[in-house]
């Protein structure tokens, strides 16, 4: 099993990629990697992305989270 990167920003490359080449949605990859979609939604709005289900991708929102 692949683990997924802890950095937000390589997360989200990753996440991004895998959603372009190989799943049709978030719900998908994260049955496949056997792991809850809010860890990644969570983790990546630490640095302004959240999921555009009608992309099916990680989309910039414009703001960092005071967390990060």
């Amino acid at each position: 099993m692949v683990k997924l990167p802890e950095d937000p920003a390589i997360l989200l490359s990753f996440i991004n990629t895998m959603l372009r080449d190989k799943y049709k949605n978030l719900s998908e990859l994260c049955d496949d990697f056997n792991i809850n979609d809010n860890k990644i939604t969570e983790k990546l709005d630490l640095i302004g992305y959240k999921y555009s289900p009608e992309q099916n991708q990680f989309k910039w929102e414009g703001k960092y989270c005071e967390k990060f």
